[in-house]
């Protein structure tokens, strides 16, 4: 009875249809999408075709007529005989030394950090806290403190390296390459925490089995680093490496703040030349058209960037 019984409820829910899953509206992923859109659409893309324009003509918002120039502006920059195309491409090239110099240690010693804070000690969390401190600082506060430390004359640094009899002297913001390796430093300084927070979170993500079986099978601490943390960290090296380029070729506070742009235009970057040239020389389609390059040069890195760590995941 009960076996007839259930077979014949078994028949029933089959020939049942099956109840339509309930969706929400259609638009309701776009309504959660609009707050950034919005944002997104106001201060990226509308800025962005408004430069684009802006680049197209002999732009000056102190007069009102703007005569439209087309690619004359790019041209230009391209142009020996131009006196902005000089000053321009030895900002990029201060920008691409900057950026050379800084990313590497920008990438290695915040993984060493955040290997030795992944570990459990007491004051991990305290230790933690400190390096992440710096980069809540705004640029103005880093440029204003480093200023004065490393200020030749009355800079702290040079105070503190006489009296332990070392050198009183050195130039750190005013040569090179004394003052790229100030400009690095700092940055080093101010940012790592960044990038070893980032580190921390992919770190908790490989599961601790693996360390254990690799010491059970007696690998060393080099070897641990070298087959187990390296890969496990490969997604989140390649997020570090790419927003760590492109802070860098965007590097302008501290060159403006601490070194001046100087000596001479040796630590110019690009960002702040761009920036004299449209706010200081009211040249703005200039400016723009140079933004534009200099964004031309930055996708294609990032691309290619990004082409070669796909491979290096395959």
């Amino acid at each position: 009875m009960s076996v007839q019984t259930s077979s014949a409820t078994s028949r029933a829910a089959a020939a049942a249809p099956a109840r339509p899953v309930r969706r929400g509206a259609p638009w309701t992923p776009y309504a959660f999408l609009a707050p950034y859109l919005l944002l997104f659409v106001v201060f990226v893309a509308v800025p962005a075709v408004f430069g684009l324009w802006i680049s197209l003509h002999n732009w000056d918002y102190l007069i009102d007529n703007s005569p439209f120039v087309g690619l004359e502006n790019y041209t230009r920059l391209f142009d020996r005989d131009s006196l902005a195309a000089g000053d321009f491409w030895q900002s990029m090239r201060a920008t691409g030394i900057f950026t050379l110099y800084s990313v590497p240690p920008l990438v290695a010693i915040p993984l060493a950090v955040a290997v030795l804070l992944n570990r459990s000690f007491r004051g991990r969390t305290f230790f933690r806290a400190v390096f992440f401190a710096p980069y809540v600082l705004g640029i103005a506060v880093i440029g204003v403190l480093f200023g004065f430390i490393l200020d030749p004359n009355i800079g702290l640094l040079n105070d503190y390296l006489g009296r332990l009899g070392i050198a009183r002297n050195i130039p750190w913001t005013t040569s090179v390459p004394e003052a790229w390796i100030s400009l690095v430093s700092v940055t080093v300084w101010w940012t790592l925490g960044f990038n070893a927070v980032i580190y921390l979170a992919g770190l908790q993500d490989i599961p601790r089995e693996l360390y254990e079986a690799a010491s059970v099978d007696g690998a060393n601490s080099w070897q641990r680093f070298w087959h187990i943390t390296l890969p496990g960290l490969r997604r989140v090296l390649v997020f570090v490496i790419t927003i760590t380029v492109l802070a860098s070729a965007n590097m302008f506070g501290q060159s403006y703040l601490i070194t001046h742009g100087g000596p001479g235009s040796e630590t110019r970057v690009a960002i702040m030349f761009i920036a004299e040239e449209g706010l200081g020389n009211f040249r703005m389609g200039s400016a723009a058209a140079m933004s534009y390059v200099l964004m031309f040069f930055l996708v294609v890195l990032a691309t290619g960037m990004f082409a070669m760590f796909r491979r290096w995941e395959d």
